[in-house]
């Protein structure tokens, strides 16, 4: 096999949430093709399934796929998201949510954070998060779609989901296999390169079977079997940013009978921090954490300490390195997963990358063959999306006051990358924050997170001072009265969820 050789037969190695999501989409191009997708798993080799928190884009992906999403959330006992809030980061004691909408409007072609900030320094003591409706709908535990209430004088509510991984992966496998993957068992023994070109002509399993292909999709998590291991790609380390390189998992039930939350819950320890995901029927829960600072058995210990309910698993210890591969399309091998790169799960975006790069496969996947031009563009795009991701990541440890252990420490002084250190200058300067190279987060995820964990402005931009006192006050009274209206109006999450998409057993 070489470049510009036609594509009739794919392979997807790796199941897990990452390979049937390849799988569901990959499986729309067999209508009216002679196209083979074969995807490739074994029992023996457990996936991760820890990322059980989504962000809105992912949404959008089961949307395209025609997904029912009352079925789909009742199948993997998922529930709605409408942002993250973060304990205990800025300082001890201190929490924010990072919402999945905007604060307020933009007003006079101004973001809305500046011109809040211009009636903040007269006087008006409203907190940027009483603008927010996905705010305030987590503080009171309430949840509606915006079609629910319809008016468009009311803010539309921006959500994502928290999902059981394991169940959404079979849910996604049966979507496939209707729509005609074929499933293999087996553990791979070897992948047979091409002695010209490098490329991977086929996958045996322990069976002896070989399957064949043209395109391969790595999906075999950490190990990176056919990325790294068969191609040796290579892999750039990020851990002087993100020093956490251990987790403990493990899911348990709500004793206290209280509902699930519609929020993901991140709260910082002395050496890392806890997830907290609500499912419908019990919480998803981890502890990430550094083992220069901490031992395993001391992070599992805070995780026992810190949770709602009793174990319905054994503590699943996990090792891993954030950073990505130095290619993520190398020869005729697509990585995607765990397999592409690792950046811990403290804003959601494990799915989404998985998300993202199926998106960019599809659009720049031509059938009649793997081109040096498609190679490059993915790679350089997905590349860029990585490192904007990372310096979001690295703003929550960096951007804090906390002094109580060594790890907070290295934290706090640590050196940052620059592009980073330019986005945080600017914002403390006046405000401004800069959308680029199409990143995920908008102004404000920035805005949120920096503000929440004490990064002030010391300024807002000029224009904020022209707009008409007295109508853009009464802009800002309208704007919160209409949240406040659509909030009290809401019913429970837990309500939502009973009559819209009760969970299967």
């Amino acid at each position: 096999m070489k470049h510009g050789t036609p594509i009739d037969r794919i392979v997807i190695v790796g199941g897990g949430t990452a390979g049937w999501m390849a799988a569901a989409v990959l499986s729309r191009l067999r209508k009216g093709r002679n196209l083979d997708i074969t995807l490739v798993e074994s029992e023996a080799i457990g996936t991760v399934g820890v990322g059980e928190a989504t962000i809105p884009p992912f949404v959008d992906f089961n949307r395209l796929l025609e997904i029912d999403e009352r079925e789909m959330l009742a199948a993997s006992q998922g529930s709605f998201k409408l942002g993250i809030q973060f304990v205990n980061w800025g300082k001890q004691g201190d929490s924010y949510i990072h919402p999945f909408g905007a604060y307020g409007y933009q007003m006079g072609g101004i973001s809305f954070h500046q011109v809040w900030r211009r009636f903040h320094t007269e006087g008006d003591r409203r907190p940027i998060q009483v603008f927010n409706v996905e705010t305030m709908a987590a503080y009171f535990g309430r949840f509606s779609k915006t079609e629910d209430y319809a008016r468009d004088d009311l803010p539309p509510v921006n959500y994502a989901y928290h999902l059981d991984a394991g169940r959404y992966a079979a849910f996604l496998r049966k979507y496939a296999e209707i729509r005609g993957v074929v499933r293999k068992e087996g553990r791979i023994e070897e992948v047979m390169l091409d002695p010209e070109s490098g490329f991977v002509n086929a996958v045996k399993l322990d069976n002896g079977q070989e399957l064949a292909g043209n395109l391969f999709i790595d999906c075999s998590g950490f190990r990176g079997l056919l990325i790294e291991q068969a191609l040796k790609t290579g892999y750039e380390d990020w851990s002087q940013w993100l020093p956490c390189n251990r987790a403990v998992a493990l899911p348990c039930r709500r004793d206290d009978g209280s509902q699930p939350l519609p929020y993901t819950r991140a709260t910082a320890h002395s050496a890392g921090w806890q997830w907290q995901v609500p499912l419908q029927h019990r919480n998803g829960n981890g502890h990430v954490y550094c083992d220069a600072f901490m031992s395993a058995d001391e992070a599992l210990d805070i995780l026992l300490k810190n949770i709602a309910g009793k174990p319905t698993a054994d503590p699943n210890h996990l090792r891993f390195v954030t950073g990505r591969r130095k290619k993520f399309w190398n020869k005729n091998v697509v990585a995607l997963g765990l397999a592409a790169g690792f950046m811990e799960p403290l804003e959601s975006t494990s799915i989404h990358l998985i998300n993202t790069g199926i998106n960019k496969l599809v659009a720049l996947l031509s059938l009649d063959g793997i081109t040096q031009t498609q190679e490059d563009a993915f790679n350089r795009l997905t590349a860029k999306e990585y490192t904007r991701i990372r310096d979001f990541l690295v703003l929550h440890y960096n951007a804090t006051s906390r002094d109580d252990s060594e790890f907070w420490n290295y934290c706090r002084t640590m050196q940052v990358p620059d592009t980073l250190t330019e986005k945080v200058d600017l914002f403390r300067m006046n405000g401004q924050i800069f959308r680029e190279d199409d990143e995920l987060f908008t102004e404000t995820s920035w805005a949120a997170v920096m503000m929440g964990q004490g990064i002030t402005m010391g300024g807002h931009n000029a224009v904020a001072d022209t707009l008409d006192s007295a109508a853009t006050r009464k802009e800002f009274d309208e704007m919160e009265q209409s949240i406040r209206y659509v909030v009290q109006n809401m019913p429970t999450h837990g309500d939502y969820l009973g009559k819209y998409c009760p969970a299967q057993a």
